[in-house]
């Protein structure tokens, strides 16, 4: 198993680090070559620590990928700016090397112990498996920004419910689904399931707007600030 370090400066920087077994740390590092099967069988798959990421490899490894697949785990995590210590957190730019090192360390272990459930199912299901990592504070723009890299035709993204429901709002799965190339298919799994995208007539009628170019929800509620407010609820115990 290897795994692929992506930097956010520019996609071509792309780094395959190959890992000894049970090795905590990279052993080497060599230029990578996108995709290694040959007959359009390789799968990329969103992963993270939401557990939407599960159900989108579950349903990958159950319903595209076959035995001669390679999956791709792609992960993004964002830029370290700054770093907590004893004394608060500072900017990485104003703490010692040593410092900046030993976060970045804890930092990767972290991923790395995430990352192994996902493997763990791979491995289980019997298909071969890589990692690709990118750090990036625009998760949705740098996933998007790797499909012609690595010329990605099937990607599995994972959303959970309150995304759905929110889908106007540009969520992840929704900025991934809209700007993606046409060669390459997105999948947006939800609990289980694939779920296809509203079209843009049914997210309009979900906020509907006047003629006068007011939102009938907000008006709505504005009409209805006093008696929301007055409305007692009984409390919750936590």
């Amino acid at each position: 198993m290897s795994t692929s370090e992506i930097t956010s400066a520019g996609m071509c920087e792309i780094q395959e680090v190959e890992e000894e077994p049970g090795a905590a740390e990279p052993r080497q590092a060599v230029p990578a070559s996108p995709g290694k099967a040959v007959d359009g069988d390789d799968v990329y798959v969103a992963v993270g620590k939401s557990s939407s990421g599960m159900d989108a490899l579950s349903w990958a490894l159950k319903y595209v990928a076959k035995p001669s697949s390679f999956v791709y785990l792609i992960h993004v995590f964002p830029e370290i700016h700054h770093i907590p210590t004893p004394l608060g957190t500072f900017p990485k730019h104003q703490l010692g090397e040593e410092q900046v090192e030993s976060h970045m360390n804890q930092e990767r272990t972290k991923r790395q112990e995430m990352l192994q459930k996902y493997l763990n199912l791979c491995h289980s299901s019997k298909v071969e498996v890589d990692t690709l990592l990118i750090e990036s504070d625009q998760t949705a723009k740098a996933i998007v920004d790797l499909i012609p890299v690595l010329n990605i035709t099937r990607l599995i993204v994972g959303t959970t419910k309150s995304n759905l429901r929110r889908w106007r709002r540009n969520s992840k799965a929704e900025q991934i689904h809209k700007n993606a190339p046409d060669y390459c298919e997105v999948k947006i799994i939800c609990d289980g399931r694939e779920v296809k995208p509203p079209s843009p007539a049914t997210v309009s009628s979900l906020n509907p707007v006047t003629t006068d170019g007011k939102n009938k929800d907000s008006e709505q509620s504005h009409r209805n600030k006093d008696s929301i407010l007055c409305t007692c609820f009984p409390g919750k115990s936590t």
